[in-house]
């Protein structure tokens, strides 16, 4: 393939019918012959905060004759304007208008795709389901059809602490100046009105804690036809995101596809743990079909290409997960479900049985459960299930005689009496080692309120039994012959999930699991080429990364911490000298024995420098909760040149609501 010479625009702008200018970096064929357009749209600003991605990427799709737009969206990076919320209508309407734009440029012919991963992918899908005209394919990794039930907020009903890690992240990030090199003197202007608008994102979220409309909106799982784009979805095991790849490719009437790796929050080729792929040549081969109309063969792929992960032992980070690559159709029933009752004695496929088990974990269990979202790179998978399964009731299987390839989404039926009208589950499926050894394969957890209905939950019946069903995430994973499948049940998960209001006992009086099961592959049924990309983002480093994770008990008062420390570094962009640190931290607090002593701290301190010019924004949140209510707090400060130019303080109340 010849490959273009291209050109690059740091800034080019895109002035919205409001009068909003957006700031849009542009990679294209430096010749200007029309070629298709591929959209990234995000709030992660393209000037420094995506760098790194970006230039592995756009570029190379440029010089095979694509023009590249990567957008700061409105209120963030160097584009003018004020963010509401994301996914907010005003940004999907400002992507439409984005994407005519495109379209009607003399270098574009017409055809548009959009690509995006986390934010960017959840965006693809929802821009795609508005169905613009000149959007012909869409490429969305590590995204949800459900906002509600397969996001940051609430899975299972139940409210992920990451609502407030998530939330922190953003109070911070959307915190950050526009460049003045590019924007000129308006920086200060548009900082300062930037930090008067800022929206505290968890507290917005956590005043819809069940399935409303808030929550509808975006949720392209409402209406899949709505999608007429051909959309290439892609996931990784080691992330939070990888139900929406199935999903999407057995609901969608467009050409839908899927891909699902070892990888955790990245684009897959450079993301951990390997085996990366050549994600870039995948992905040329769909734009050229369906931006170019040339066969390329994507259409004839399999349905589905799922890496089979090798059962391994437990750890909190891995460089390399062993397995093979195996094809799937779009059809859930390709792969038989065996039924594995509970049975006497915690025994699991043996024979069901009437039981009488008791579930009240104290509040310390789930430290084990590493980190919801996995995409810092630090120790954040979950590690020895062990102490968890311990705190847990666990049902284990015999020995199994051969290799077993769990592959897709095992659902557990469970059957129980509660003690309080509020509580929760959570179940692990593990892998249970020769000597003991805890892997944690894939989970789910529910709030009783929801377990019929996440737009209108209630309360528990107490001292009633009650029919129940969790469906854990999706996961392709082998069992080795001569271990054992542990189902491990729990009522508290922390500090993945925020505790309940009140201790809770519950009575097991019966269940199941439904297990799908593919006969053992027995090779690789599909081969990907090795990674490609452009050439890496050239900088100067400052100070170095490094990832620090601790869990702390004081004997004293009991007491449980764990304390994140993620330290981004301090790096100097080669090119345009913009000198950018972050640090960010992490405390999370609980008694054993009181649910209703969890605290939940986020700090995050970022930088940015060039010559004399220097700023910084220290942006905290805090988050405690009682029985009725959600408590939060949080501050920002913006410094400039070591002066304080502005301080802000939210504290919110919310009232809890089957929560």
């Amino acid at each position: 393939m010849t490959l273009h010479e291209i050109i690059e625009l740091p800034d080019e702008g895109i002035t919205l019918s409001d009068g909003t200018r957006l700031s849009a970096r542009i990679w294209r064929p430096a010749d200007g012959r029309p070629v298709p357009a591929i959209l990234e749209y995000l709030p992660y600003r393209k000037r420094d905060g995506t760098c790194a991605r970006d230039a592995l990427t756009h570029p190379y799709f440029a010089a095979r004759g694509y023009a590249c737009i990567r957008v700061d969206m409105r209120g963030s990076g160097d584009s003018e304007g004020l963010m509401e919320d994301e996914y907010a209508p005003q940004e999907q309407a400002d992507a439409l208008e984005v994407i005519d734009w495109l379209a009607a440029q003399l270098w574009c012919d017409g055809n548009v795709g959009m690509m995006g991963i986390s934010w960017g992918g959840f965006n693809a899908l929802q821009v795609a389901a508005l169905d613009p005209a000149p959007l012909k394919a869409i490429i969305t990794l590590c995204s949800t059809v459900d906002r509600f039930a397969d996001d940051i907020h609430y899975k299972g009903g139940c409210l992920l602490s990451e609502n407030l890690g998530w939330g922190g992240t953003m109070w911070s990030y959307s915190s950050r100046p526009p460049d003045p090199a590019l924007v000129g003197d308006k920086w200060r202007d548009m900082w300062l009105e930037r930090l008067e608008s800022l929206p505290f994102l968890a507290a917005k979220w956590l005043e819809h804690q069940s399935r409303d409309a808030y929550w509808q909106h975006g949720s392209v799982s409402e209406d899949y036809s709505a999608i007429k784009a051909a959309t290439l979805a892609v996931g990784g095991w080691g992330d939070a995101y990888k139900n929406a790849v199935p999903a999407l490719v057995r609901n969608l009437s467009a050409p839908a596809k899927g891909i699902i790796g070892p990888w955790v929050h990245k684009y897959p080729h450079f993301a951990v743990p390997e085996p990366r792929i050549g994600f870039l040549q995948e992905a040329l081969r769909w734009w050229d079909k369906w931006l170019k109309g040339i066969e390329t063969g994507v259409e004839d792929d399999p349905d589905l290409r799922y890496y089979l992960m090798d059962g391994v032992r437990p750890a909190t980070w891995y460089e390399h997960r062993p397995g093979r690559w195996i094809a799937m159709s779009r059809d859930p029933g390709e792969v038989p479900v065996q039924r594995l009752p509970f049975g006497r004695g915690r025994s699991l496929g043996d024979g069901g049985a009437e039981l009488s088990e008791i579930i009240s974990s104290i509040q310390t269990t789930g430290y084990a459960g590493g980190e919801y979202c996995a995409i810092w790179l630090g120790p954040e998978l979950p590690g020895d299930q062990r102490r968890d399964d311990s705190l847990s009731i666990c049902f284990d299987s015999a020995p199994i005689a051969a290799d077993m390839d769990i592959v897709g989404a095992p659902a557990v039926r469970l059957r129980l009496m509660s003690d309080k009208p509020q509580g929760q589950i959570a179940v692990r499926l593990c892998h249970v080692h020769p000597d003991g050894a805890s892997t944690r394969i894939t989970w789910g957890v529910l709030n009783l309120a929801h377990r019929d209905s996440a737009a209108a939950p209630q309360p528990m019946p107490v001292g009633e039994e009650v029919g129940l069903t969790l469906q854990l995430d999706q996961i392709a994973y082998r069992l080795p012959a001569g271990h054992r499948l542990r189902v491990s049940i729990s009522n508290a998960y922390w500090p993945m999930v925020w505790p309940a209001p009140e201790q809770a006992m519950l009575t097991l009086t019966g269940g199941y699991l439904d297990l799908p099961v593919r006969p053992t592959a027995e090779h690789d049924e599909w081969q990907f080429e090795t990674p490609d990309a452009a050439d890496p983002w050239v900088t100067r480093t400052l100070r170095e990364a490094s990832n620090s994770r601790v869990t702390k008990t004081d004997h004293g008062t009991g007491y449980m911490t764990l304390m994140i420390e993620d330290d981004f570094g301090e790096i100097e962009d080669a090119d345009h000298g913009l000198i950018t640190g972050t640090i960010a931290r992490e405390r999370w607090v609980i008694h054993p024995d009181d649910p209703t002593s969890a605290v939940g701290e986020t700090s995050w301190t970022q930088t940015l420098r060039r010559g004399d010019w220097s700023v910084r924004t220290e942006a905290s949140t805090r988050m405690w909760s009682d029985a009725t209510h959600f408590h939060l707090r949080a501050r920002i400060e913006a410094y400039e040149g070591g002066t304080l130019l502005h301080a802000r303080d939210e504290e919110p109340q919310i009232i809890r609501n089957c929560l």
